[in-house]
């Protein structure tokens, strides 16, 4: 064949697939979010305060997750000129409870919009999903802030969510992402599991075997045979890409000291005096990593927020503190004029 017989061949081949004169472009995937009614039985935080709006949102995902949310926002404050908090909650928790809950109201009188989500592992669905696609429901609130018209955007998790959150702005080198806020963090959430949850080799391994065994069956969105022990002192349900992704160090990347100095923007980790869930050295294993040759972190500030009550669950989520955590936010967004 000559070289001018195939490049025709090749010509016509190409206009084989040409699209055609007034072809509309099609969407293979979309965010999308609308305006909501308040769901029932709201706690006393999402009551109305003057000069502040409080709507809700449904939003959908990349993937087609429904990610429920509340937007707190400062009257006649444009959007432009604001900074937006996403805020994500931890385990088996939801915008309706603290801190989001309580954080709302408070972060908007001092002139911050808040965007508090539902992530898919939220209430029933507690240590089920798998955690890569947790930042489906992460990316679709960002997105929306955006949308809503939000260009300085503030990003922080509590608990469980810290290290979701740490791992979107890792990977998600916006420049509108100004700020991170960890609240409760723990350090190292295999590392954790093994050794302080479930303190028990036969039965961590046990868990293992149960969770490759349903990777190879195809099985991993469903609960294992075996449970997981908690910090509650209980045996729990867990899925198979739970673990997987989570909870063993040999697959799992929920690991704050991997993310945090990958992290090219200010950071703030807050823990109450109180808490009985995340050990006092936790934090200062994320601070030693933001600060460990190579770090991208800027700089980063931990506050031990003083409280005199016994140590419990309650502490981990600020219980009684909740007005000093939000001075103790807004300053150290102010301070760096967020």
């Amino acid at each position: 064949m000559s070289r001018r017989s195939a490049l025709t061949l090749i010509a016509a081949a190409a206009l084989a697939f040409a699209i055609p004169a007034g072809h509309a472009a099609e969407i293979a995937a979309s965010i999308q979010y609308d305006f909501a009614q308040p769901p029932a039985g709201l706690s006393a935080d999402f009551a109305p305060h003057e000069g502040i709006s409080l709507r809700f949102l449904a939003i959908k995902a990349i993937d087609g997750f429904q990610v429920d949310a509340a937007l707190w926002q400062p009257d006649r404050k444009p959007a432009a000129d604001t900074t937006l908090v996403v805020m994500v909650h931890g385990s088996g928790d939801s915008y309706q409870k603290p801190p989001q809950s309580a954080l709302g109201a408070r972060l908007a009188a001092k002139g911050y919009s808040v965007l508090a989500i539902s992530t898919r592992q939220h209430d029933d669905a507690i240590n089920t999903e798998n955690f890569f696609d947790v930042r489906n429901d992460i990316d679709a609130a960002v997105r929306t802030g955006r949308a809503l018209g939000y260009k300085t955007i503030v990003m922080q998790g509590h608990s469980l969510g810290n290290i979701q959150v740490q791992y979107y702005a890792a990977t998600t080198w916006d420049r509108d992402i100004k700020a991170v806020m960890l609240l409760g963090p723990f350090g190292n959430l295999p590392w954790k599991t093994r050794t302080i949850l479930v303190q028990n080799e036969d039965s961590f391994r046990t868990l293992v075997d149960a969770a490759m065994k349903s990777l190879r069956e195809g099985t991993l969105d469903k609960v294992l045979p075996v449970k997981m022990h908690y910090f509650t002192g209980q045996d729990v349900p867990v899925t198979g890409q739970h673990f997987l992704t989570y909870r063993w160090s040999e697959t799992s990347v929920a690991d704050g000291t991997l993310w945090i100095r990958r992290i090219p923007a200010p950071i703030l980790v807050v823990r109450d005096q109180s808490d009985g869930i995340i050990q006092p050295f936790e934090p200062y294993q994320l601070l030693a990593a933001a600060h460990a040759e190579g770090s991208l972190a800027p700089s980063i500030d931990y506050v031990i927020l003083p409280d005199t009550k016994p140590v419990s669950l309650k502490g981990h989520f600020f219980d009684g503190n909740e007005q000093p955590l939000a001075d103790v936010i807004a300053k150290w967004l102010a301070d760096r004029h967020l």
